[in-house]
């Protein structure tokens, strides 16, 4: 017990908020079909973006979790998500999760092989369930 009120709660809950209006406005504006989406680079742009905040603000959230249980001064940002399964903070399902949005991340911020928009909206609509998965786990921890 002692472990979670070393938490930086309210910094976490606020960026958990942000997650939350940022999901929300996606599931607004995002389209129901890909043709609708892919007529507008400004709608892809702005969705694009906000798919990235959230997933930097789940990696953040790691990071100050990590930071604030002294898991482990992390090498990397890889070293954090490790730091946060082996010591089962969160579970590997989550964990796992967390690396594909940050690989997805990777592809919208360094347009590696420039996006396949198809893919992208596919995965962004699949996606929304995982951000609240997330969510919902770090939700327990904080309690």
């Amino acid at each position: 017990m002692k472990r979670k009120k070393e938490l930086r709660k309210q910094i976490i809950e606020s960026k958990c908020e942000k997650i939350i209006d940022n999901l929300e406005y996606i599931e607004e504006t995002l389209p129901d079909s890909y043709e609708q989406f892919s007529k507008s680079r400004m709608l892809k742009d702005s969705i694009y973006k906000e798919i990235e905040f959230s997933i930097e603000l789940v990696l953040d959230i790691c990071s100050i979790i990590n930071m604030d249980l002294r898991l482990g001064v992390p090498d990397v940002e890889d070293n954090i998500l490790d730091n946060l399964e082996k010591n089962k903070i969160l579970s590997q399902k989550s964990i796992n999760l967390i690396r594909e949005m940050k690989k997805f991340r990777n592809i919208l911020v360094h347009k590696y092989g420039e996006i396949d928009d198809s893919i992208a909206y596919e995965s962004i609509k699949e996606g929304i369930k995982d951000f609240e998965y997330i969510l919902k786990k770090i939700e327990n921890l904080l309690k």
